[in-house]
């Protein structure tokens, strides 16, 4: 047999399960509309006149809002039922969204009311994201999970880093943002309605196994999910190199990166829905690459250097003065960055016991982007008094550094070795 059916035979195997099916279109068809979210907030900030601080606060509100009930949100994907939590985040998106559309289409939208759009957004999605990682391991066998999540690192940064920004460029230049926020809505009613199909059974919705006593006290919950992290080398030290890379990148990526596009190339809404996508495209490729394989011997190995080296080309996106340089390095960073998240959630599914899973999802969350509305709140008025070039080298080239630190004090490579994923094995106790 040819290597080309094997590993198509192996990306597309999870879909042969009806239900997974379904949860992983109303997951891409929501993630379009974030794609989407990504352009219009930018160009209904700056329609109100906004600048590089306004677009901060509105990015730090969204960021706030996932940060203050990420943590709860994986406690309840593990109290209660993970399919009804996506439906009720899914309800919230849909409601949201249509009352965001309905203001901007009567003109009577202002700042505050997009920071409490991006607040409530992360709200939901510190409740969806645990819920959907718990979700999937109750769904699959394990031997697909890698598949899965690879596919949804193939598709999920094709529509919301590639389609969704593409749609939205177009719609803002051709109409306003406003509309593009009213087809946001109509993506997650769409999403909403795939979700109400997915069969009601008792895995899906029973709560993750405990012991004896029964379920413990939400503090007493939290308290093990933390316990558990702080015994776990891998896991602990993945966390630590997150926060150092999240702070140093994701505010220049999120908050500033509009800008080089409109002042260093003089693009429009247009261009920077291109650039978008061209990171997704390289997240898609890089996913596909991944996820087609087996499961790498040196997994913490290779994510820690995707993750490393994979932000240095960031370090030339202040000096880029045509649309091709930006695109390839948007393209480098995808592939870098898709390859070590497809295998840290596989990792997380296959070596944390499923009683503690939506938990360590949730702090997996929480931690790595604990200073995440830190960075976005810092890039603006950071731009005020350093040079776009000087903040994209910073970002560029801190990574590296800690990411290296990280590997050697968590000794990742006798730990890969100790417990190898290639094969089936038992998750951690």
């Amino acid at each position: 047999m040819s290597v080309l059916p094997s590993s198509v035979s192996r990306l597309v195997q999870p879909f042969a399960h009806r239900d997974y099916a379904l949860l992983v279109s109303a997951m891409i068809t929501s993630t379009f509309a974030s794609g989407m979210w990504a352009v219009a907030m930018v160009y209904q900030v700056r329609r109100l006149g906004g600048g590089p601080l306004d677009l901060s606060a509105v990015a730090t509100a969204n960021s706030i809002g996932l940060l203050a009930f990420v943590l709860l949100g994986g406690i309840m994907a593990d109290r209660y039922s993970s399919r009804k939590i996506v439906i009720l985040v899914e309800t919230l998106f849909f409601i949201v969204m249509t009352t965001t559309a309905v203001l901007a289409l009567s003109d009577s939208l202002q700042l505050w009311h997009l920071m409490i759009t991006g607040f409530l957004a992360g709200a939901g999605g510190a409740f969806f994201y645990p819920a959907y990682s718990a979700l999937l391991p109750r769904m699959l066998p394990a031997d697909q999970l890698l598949a899965a999540n690879g596919m949804e690192g193939t598709v999920r940064p094709v529509v919301q880093t590639a389609l969704g920004p593409m749609l939205a460029g177009f719609v803002v230049a051709a109409f306003s943002p406003a509309y593009a926020i009213t087809a946001i809505a109509a993506c997650h009613l769409a999403a909403l309605i795939v979700l109400s199909f997915i069969r009601t059974r008792k895995e899906y919705d029973a709560p993750a196994p405990e012991n004896d006593a029964g379920h413990p006290s939400v503090i007493r919950q939290l308290r093990e999910g933390i316990g558990y992290t702080m015994r776990t080398s891998w896991l602990r030290w993945t966390l630590f190199f997150s926060i150092i890379s999240v702070f140093t990148f994701i505010g220049p990526f999120e908050v500033l990166l509009p800008f080089i596009v409109s002042d260093h190339l003089q693009g429009d809404a247009k261009l920077f829905g291109y650039a978008l996508a061209f990171f997704g495209a390289g997240s898609a490729i890089g996913s596909l690459l991944i996820a087609s394989s087996r499961f790498p011997r040196r997994y913490l190995t290779l994510m820690t250097a995707c993750w490393c080296f994979g932000t240095l080309p960031l370090a030339l996106i202040g000096y880029v003065d045509a649309a091709w340089m930006l695109f390839l390095i948007l393209l480098v960073f995808g592939v870098t960055d898709a390859v070590g998240m497809v295998i840290w959630g596989t990792l997380l599914q296959r070596r944390v016991p499923k009683k503690l899973l939506g938990r360590i999802s949730s702090l997996d969350f929480f931690v790595s982007l604990a200073l995440m509305p830190v960075s976005m709140a810092v890039a603006g008025p950071l731009s005020q008094v350093m040079s776009l070039q000087a903040i994209f080298v910073i970002a560029g080239v801190v990574s590296p550094v800690f990411g290296l630190l990280a590997w050697w004090a968590g000794k990742f490579a006798k730990d890969e070795l100790a417990n190898p994923l290639d094969q089936p094995a038992e998750v951690d106790s």
